[in-house]
């Protein structure tokens, strides 16, 4: 891009140049890379209003043509030169990945695989609908109403917009608003400040696909806009930390999406086979620099616990920055450093309440925070705790962060807290059990399986269909007696 590009607001899916504009700046350099328009929680109340043009929109297409968009979406989003901006530049994809590293820090490689999670996200966007909707023949999904397997159903939207307050933290975070679409609810965005790229690029890929542009809301914005969409929009998705989330924990129309608290847990009987797992546990910790939900950020042992530490520090410890384009690249660098002396000052803090021990410190060869070439960034922290009571064992940072805990297996469930994603080693049918019957457990992998996999025919967090559409009881006079 030869000048410095302009990301507009997109309001009803048409481009708005606003006069309030925010850089988006290298995370190295501190270089402006684009601006980005602003607007107001005024123009959000103005457009709210009438966000159910969009809704009648995607209603014109069937169920069936926007599975087959979201597929023609996969490829643009992939493959595509897309709009970007308002002076009629263009955005390749190597440009995006190239960009997005920029300013997010994420190494290209990591880029590269969250764009192929999204592809792969639309392109199974069949497979997604069947799971989220447990099956329900598409023409009931178009019509609201029909009869299944002799059951009669009939449901009806909760929303005529889907709002989202979306973080920096990793692309492919996007892919759970992607079944909105195909759900026909149009979507109101509030990029993340540090990653604009990532949504304005999906929305232009639907628009080229043949979407109807007045389905898609892109709106850069303050606190109080952003609060707007979580108030106007019949329902929404929030992502940040605990402080961000917890105002919103007990409000049913609004779905948070805050720290995971992943886990591995090993049972008893596989305890003293844990070497044979350490490659796994490392990539549930290490996997997309750390930035996921679904990252484990505990591995809770009945036994081993100092022998696991060790091995995990040997095996994350000497992991460095990598400068953005190298293929091997593991850490993603942050946008905004002091988050990162944040962090690495918290776990210093942790450190200085008995009980636990960090293990990397011996393997890293320096210090926790590192600048390299410009960027901040942390590298890989294993702590040993001595129990779920120390401060630093049911924490999750972004960046690869885990500690390990000793627990005996029977308390095991009753220490560990809700949890996003556990992955149980483990072949022992009672705890199995309790393991199915727990309710902390939002998804459970049985086996040797990453907390990091993810399995389109079920949902990822929460079931997006339940989410935007209501069941109902609908009896109907000409179906009983043959017209009326």
């Amino acid at each position: 891009m030869s000048e410095l590009p302009h990301i507009p607001a997109l309001r009803r899916g048409r481009a708005y140049e606003s006069l309030d504009q925010l850089p988006v700046r290298d995370h190295r350099t501190g270089e402006v890379k684009a601006t980005v328009s602003t607007v107001n929680a005024g123009v959000l109340r103005k457009d709210l209003a009438r966000m159910g043009e969009g809704r009648a929109a995607l209603k014109r297409f069937t169920t069936a043509e926007l599975v087959a968009l979201c597929g023609r979406a996969a490829g643009h989003f992939l493959d595509g030169t897309l709009p970007l901006g308002t002076g009629g530049q263009t955005q390749s994809p190597a440009q995006y990945v190239q960009t997005l590293a920029t300013t997010s820090g994420l190494p290209w490689v990591l880029v590269r695989r969250n764009m192929r999670k999204i592809h792969a996200a639309l392109t199974a966007m069949d497979v997604v609908l069947r799971g989220l909707t447990r099956g329900i023949a598409w023409d009931i999904l178009d019509r609201g109403y029909g009869e299944q397997d002799g059951l009669r159903l009939s449901f009806h939207p909760a929303t005529q917009a889907l709002g989202l307050v979306m973080p920096s933290n990793s692309p492919a975070v996007n892919s759970l608003w992607l079944p909105a679409i195909p759900l026909k609810v149009p979507v109101v965005i509030k990029p993340g400040r540090d990653e604009p790229w990532t949504p304005y690029r999906l929305v232009q890929a639907f628009i080229a696909a043949g979407a109807p542009p007045e389905a898609f809301g892109f709106y850069p914005t303050d606190h109080e806009g952003a609060a707007e969409i979580l108030r106007l929009c019949g329902r929404a998705l929030v992502f940040g930390d605990q402080s961000t989330t917890a105002q919103y924990a007990r409000n049913p129309a609004i779905q948070v999406h805050g720290p995971g608290f992943s886990k591995v847990l090993i049972g008893a009987d596989q305890s003293e086979r844990w070497p044979e797992f350490l490659e796994l546990l490392a990539g549930t910790i290490a996997d997309n620099g750390g930035r996921s939900c679904i990252n484990a950020s505990a591995i809770v042992v009945p036994s081993h616990a100092a022998e696991i530490a060790e091995a995990l520090a040997r095996r994350l410890g000497p992991v460095q920055p990598a400068k953005p384009e190298d293929p091997q690249a593991q850490l993603a660098g942050f946008a905004n450093p002091k988050m990162a002396e944040g962090i690495d000052a918290a776990i210093e803090a942790g450190l200085q309440t008995p009980g636990a021990r960090e293990v990397t410190a011996a393997h890293r060869g320096g210090p926790r925070r590192v600048v390299f070439e410009g960027g901040t960034y942390l590298r890989p922290t294993i702590v040993l705790c001595d129990s779920f009571a120390h401060p630093l064992a049911n924490r999750e940072f972004l960046f690869p962060y885990a500690s390990v805990v000793t627990v005996p297996q029977p308390d095991m469930l009753q220490q560990i807290g809700p949890s996003l994603a556990v992955t149980a080693l483990t072949k022992d049918p009672a705890f199995i059990e309790q393991l199915l019957e727990c309710p902390l457990i939002e998804r459970l992998n049985l086996g040797p399986i990453s907390t990091m996999n993810v399995a389109w025919d079920q949902p990822h967090e929460g079931n997006m269909f339940e989410f935007l559409y209501q069941r109902r009881s609908l009896e109907r006079a000409d179906a009983r007696s043959g017209g009326w």
